[in-house]
C-alpha cells in the first residue's frame, strides 16, 4: 500500500497525474512538467513535499549526538539557521543527505522520503552513548515548498505582519511565523536553484495552506509536481539520492567534500574519509552536454572513446531552461576536466558527450 500525504485528495481534485515515488503516491505533474518548470524559474511554484521525513532531536546532548552522526559542523549552525549535511557509513558511503534546522531547545532533521525508515533506524542505533530523544514528526506536520523569484513577495502577503519578517530572513534562515492565522515554521531553503521557502505546519491545516498559497498574487503561483522538482534540481546540479549519491558513493566523488568537516572532531566515517581525501579519488561526478544526437538517461553506460566502459550516467534530460541535452555522470578522474570527451551508450549506440562546468544553471539564492 502506497503512502499518501494530507494533500492527496487536493492533488486529485486538481487533475494531477499521480505516480509512485519512494513508497508514496505523489503528483508528478499538473499542467505539464515544462510549464511548471518555467513557472518556478520566472514566477513561483508550489510543491507538496510532505512525503519527506522530519525528525526532532532534543536533549542535553543533542548537539554532541548530531556532531557524531553528520559530516557538517553542527556547533557552527546558529540558532535560527539551517545547514546541509550528510549521514555517512564507517566506510564513507553516504547513508543520506539531510538538512539540519537549529530551533529553540531542539534540532530538526529533514531526510529523504525513501530513506525515512532507514535513517530513523540508523539514528536509533547510535543513541546509546548520548542523552538524547528523537521524535518522528513526519505524520504530524505537513511540508510545502514555495519556490521562485516572486516567492518572497508573495509569501509576505500571506504572513501575519506581527510576526517574523519574511523579507529579512537570510538564506538558510529559519523562523516561526503566522500564515493564514496558523502557526508555521518557515525556512529559506529549497531544491530548485531559486530563492524560496519551505514551510512546516500541522498536517490538519494542509489544504488551507495549499489552496491559500496557490491563490496568492492571482495566477502567480502554480502547483508543481515531482517532474518539475527533478528538472529544476537537475539544472542546478543538486544531488538526488539514488542517482548522484548512495551508500556506494563517498562525498569527495560526489563533489560534496565541502560539507565534510574533518577538523570538527570524530564522526561516523571520519577515518575513512580522511584516508580517501589523502589518497585521492579515482572517479568524480561531472556535468556534460551531448555533442552527438541523443538524450542521456540515468543508468546509461559511459565509455572511453576507445569503447571501454568506465562509468555511468546518474541523471540526464533536455534542459528546459538552457534548451540542450545535458547530464551528470561518474567518470574516471582523468576524464573529469572541462572539455574532456567520452561516449554515452544510448540504445546500444555510443554518442559523444563533452564535460561542461557545473552547475548548468547558476542558482539564484538570496544570500
Amino acid at each position: 500500500m502506497l503512502k499518501r500525504t494530507p494533500l492527496y485528495n487536493a492533488h486529485l481534485a486538481m487533475g494531477a497525474r499521480m505516480v509512485e515515488f519512494g513508497g508514496w503516491e505523489m503528483p508528478v505533474q499538473y499542467r505539464g512538467i515544462i510549464d511548471e518548470h518555467h513557472a518556478v524559474r520566472n514566477r513561483a511554484g508550489l510543491f507538496d513535499i510532505s512525503h519527506m521525513g522530519r525528525f526532532m532531536i532534543r536533549g542535553p546532548q543533542a548537539e554532541a549526538f548530531l556532531q557524531r552522526m553528520v559530516t557538517c559542523d553542527v556547533s557552527t549552525i546558529p540558532l535560527g539557521h539551517a545547514s546541509y549535511g550528510l549521514l555517512c557509513r564507517p566506510d564513507g558511503g553516504i547513508v543520506d543527505d539531510v538538512f539540519l534546522y537549529h530551533l529553540p531547545d531542539e534540532f530538526m532533521m529533514v531526510v529523504n522520503a525513501a530513506n525515512r525508515a532507514k535513517d530513523w533506524d540508523w539514528l536509533q542505533q547510535h543513541t546509546t552513548r548520548f542523552e538524547v530523544e528523537i521524535e518522528d514528526r513526519s505524520e504530524r506536520w505537513a511540508m510545502l515548498a514555495l519556490q521562485g523569484p516572486q516567492a518572497e513577495h508573495l509569501l509576505a502577503g500571506a504572513e501575519d505582519s506581527t510576526t517574523a519578517d519574511i523579507g529579512s530572513l537570510p538564506f538558510h534562515g529559519v523562523a516561526m511565523t503566522t500564515i493564514f492565522g496558523q502557526n508555521a515554521l518557515i525556512a529559506r531553503t529549497g531544491y530548485t536553484g531559486e530563492d524560496g521557502f519551505e514551510i512546516f505546519f500541522e498536517a490538519q491545516s494542509a489544504e488551507r495552506f495549499w489552496y491559500g498559497l496557490l491563490a496568492l498574487g492571482g495566477n502567480a503561483v502554480q502547483a508543481c509536481g515531482l517532474g518539475a522538482r527533478d528538472s529544476l534540481r537537475f539544472e542546478a546540479c543538486l544531488a538526488l539520492y539514488g542517482h548522484e549519491i548512495d551508500e556506494t558513493i563517498n562525498p569527495y566523488e560526489a563533489r560534496l567534500g565541502w560539507v565534510v568537516k574533518l577538523n570538527k572532531g570524530d564522526f561516523i566515517g571520519r577515518e575513512a574519509l580522511q584516508a580517501i581525501k589523502a589518497a585521492g579519488i579515482s572517479r568524480r561526478l561531472v556535468g556534460f552536454e551531448m555533442v552527438g544526437k541523443g538524450i542521456a538517461r540515468s543508468g546509461y553506460p559511459v565509455q572511453r572513446v576507445c569503447g571501454e566502459t568506465v562509468g555511468f550516467v546518474t541523471s540526464g534530460m533536455p534542459s528546459p531552461t538552457l534548451g540542450r541535452p545535458l547530464g551528470m555522470a561518474y567518470v574516471p578522474t582523468d576524464l573529469s576536466s572541462e572539455g574532456s570527451e567520452f561516449d554515452v551508450v544510448i540504445r546500444e549506440r555510443p554518442v559523444r558527450a563533452r564535460v561542461v562546468k557545473m552547475p548548468f544553471y547558476k542558482p539564484r539564492y538570496k544570500r
